[in-house]
């Protein structure tokens, strides 16, 4: 299985080549947004890592305490990272996806959009530290069918 941080590499090299600036507030979303349809569209995780919430919307911590080094400012991509395995043509198509519709937005923006959707807010009101899976899935399930 694919690990958040080898999506974060595939997403930030795609930034890279598309000269488009990802911060550690957008990386995160980004990712929230690939977990999220993949689960409504495949039934299944993308990555293992959970995704919390987070004060400002969905975070995985591990690479949030990765990249947290960067403050607010842009993420390069690893010249020496190692991927997990590689990505099949389906999980490649849904991330190239995930970051056409969504990379166009700033973290901002993106966190802002997170804390109106239902995945979030029902992990803030049960005061849950992660977000759950099926809610996600389901949440998912029906922004693919508006």
């Amino acid at each position: 299985m694919l690990t958040a941080k080898d999506i974060a590499e595939y997403l930030l090299r795609l930034s890279d080549s598309e000269a488009s600036d990802i911060t550690n507030l957008k990386i995160q979303k980004l990712l929230y947004y690939v977990q999220g349809f993949n689960l409504a569209m495949h039934g299944e995780k993308m990555f293992n890592d959970p995704i919390e919430a987070w004060q400002y919307g969905p975070v995985v911590a591990d690479l949030y305490h990765a990249y947290k080094g960067n403050g607010s400012g842009v993420i390069s991509p690893s010249n020496n990272y190692e991927f997990t395995r590689s990505l099949t043509e389906e999980e490649e198509e849904l991330i190239l996806e995930v970051n056409d519709v969504y990379g166009q937005f700033s973290g901002p923006k993106l966190m802002h959009m997170t804390h109106e959707e239902r995945p979030w807010l029902e992990a803030i009101e049960k005061k849950n530290k992660e977000i759950n899976l099926n809610t996600m899935q389901v949440y998912f399930k029906q922004l693919l069918t508006e």
